[in-house]
């Protein structure tokens, strides 16, 4: 294995002050896998206030269970004493925490057999359950009793789900059955965690391992609509599979979108909101959650004709109202819940052919929801039966490129691309107030059917019309 060279300075040092230290857990994992550790974390028989002494610079970012962040240059690793965790009381953390000067006492505490491994360059890989092994098995294993393991942290069984996903590892037997018995204890974690590790699953390789959550019990808990799609079928041409299945494969389709993105592989007009200020993370998770749940409205809207076909008329803005209320439980940030509610609402409204139609689209989504649209709209289509499938993909593309002609050449489709303001209207007569944004709306629709009206006299003209229409109406009435 090799270690950074900050790594080494620090187990180095605790070595030559006569404590043990290794590197620990998910990087010594990903090491071992080919893979490049997100981060290191280190582990050692010094406890918190020796390591403090030790190391010039520190932040105690979780002293009370054994944790110091040690800051090399500007770079910060977590460095833990070994410990014994007490009992735990609520599902999720220790009542206390007593360290060890044993490392085996300390590994055998943590999630999974592939998690609970240790190395330094001086005793190698400590592997005392079976890690390695279940590398090459592709094997997601609890250490020691699976049931008592989740009873400690109930986010573990999420965490396994996740795993699986993002090495393609298959979850042991006895590991499956344990979440089975303990899905219910899911309620102890928080929704922020939840929405963590939930993020991280769909990010990953195989993010159709959420069925396992849903097979098991655990969806029930925190995510009970995909239960629903996983049970929703969909007798219709244009489909080959249930909600649930679409979905996932809808997320899969977008991450092939997303990486295309990375790889800088997709046009400029789509790129715009990305360059907006989003992170790649956001984006994606933006992305990703938009392609889960796009679908989520058709639980509730399914009927059949005599026929036998299925239809789910309304969908989509049913689908955005629920939308939205799963997004607030995971406490998502009004951004995401914006830009994901807006796309599920508008994901069928496909291209017509129509510039005044474009133009109207774009008015109701918005411009910073569209680039986005079609992204989501290739996913959605890659995702259903091969049934007018090329059709579908090129009327996409034809929709792309009519939004970046009409970008490029500034047609008006918002209030504020109008020749004329609310000022212009308080100059005509009328009072601060909502009148002034229903005319401003009137003489949009009149531009957004015909970009050449929008020209500053011919709007007051209009404008003065109808306030004068307005005016009369009242005096009559």
């Amino acid at each position: 294995m090799q270690i950074p060279g900050k790594v080494s300075f620090i187990l180095d040092r605790l070595k030559e002050n006569r404590y043990e230290g290794y590197a620990v857990g998910g990087c010594v994992r990903d090491s071992i896998m080919g893979r490049v550790p997100e981060d290191w974390d280190i582990t050692t028989s010094a406890k918190p206030q020796e390591i403090k002494q030790i190391f010039p610079r520190t932040i105690d970012t979780g002293i009370a269970h054994g944790t110091v962040t040690v800051m090399i240059g500007g770079e910060g690793f977590e460095v833990t004493s070994y410990r014994v965790d007490g009992k735990y009381e609520d599902h999720r953390h220790p009542k206390e925490v007593l360290f060890t000067p044993n490392l085996e006492e300390d590994l055998k505490r943590r999630d999974f057999t592939i998690n609970a491994m240790a190395f330094n360059p001086e005793s190698g890989i400590v592997d005392l359950f079976g890690g390695m092994k279940d590398i090459e098995r592709g094997c997601i294993r609890c250490v020691g009793d699976p049931v008592e393991r989740f009873s400690e942290d109930a986010l573990r069984m999420l965490r396994g789900v996740r795993f699986a996903g993002q090495l393609g590892f298959e979850i042991e037997e006895e590991t499956l059955r344990a979440i089975r018995t303990c899905a219910d204890t899911i309620t102890n974690v928080s929704a922020e965690r939840i929405r963590v590790e939930l993020t991280k699953l769909l990010m990953s390789k195989q993010p159709e391992k959420l069925f396992q959550a849903e097979e098991t019990g655990l969806c029930r808990y925190f995510l009970p609509e995909f239960s629903d799609m996983a049970r929703t079928g969909q007798n219709n041409p244009h489909h080959c599979y249930h909600v649930g299945e679409h979905s996932i494969h809808a997320v899969k389709n977008m991450q092939q979108v997303c990486r295309r993105f990375v790889d800088g592989e997709q046009t400029e007009s789509c790129l715009s909101p990305y360059n907006g200020g989003f992170s790649e993370e956001k984006m994606n998770t933006i992305l990703l959650f938009a392609a889960l749940l796009h679908d989520v409205g058709k639980t509730v809207c399914r009927t059949t004709d005599a026929d036998g076909v299925d239809h789910f008329y309304g969908h989509d803005a049913k689908g955005a109202q629920m939308a939205e209320v799963i997004l607030k439980r995971f406490r998502f940030d009004n951004d995401t819940i914006r830009i994901v509610t807006g796309l599920i609402r508008f994901h069928e409204r496909r291209h017509d052919g129509s510039r005044r139609t474009m133009r109207r689209l774009i008015s109701k989504a918005g411009t910073e929801i569209m680039p986005y649209l079609f992204l989501l709209q290739e996913a959605d289509v890659r995702s259903q039966s091969e049934y007018e499938r090329e059709e579908k993909l090129a009327r996409i593309e034809e929709g792309r490129q009519m939004y970046a002609d009409i970008s490029s050449a500034k047609e008006p489709v918002g209030i504020r691309d109008l020749a004329v303001t609310g000022n212009d209207m308080v100059q005509l007569g009328l009072r601060p107030g909502p009148e002034i944004g229903e005319l401003l709306r009137m003489l949009l629709e009149l531009v957004i059917e015909d970009p050449s009206k929008n020209e500053r006299k011919l709007l007051l003209t209009e404008a003065e019309k109808h306030i004068k229409i307005k005016t009369e109406c009242s005096c009559r009435s």
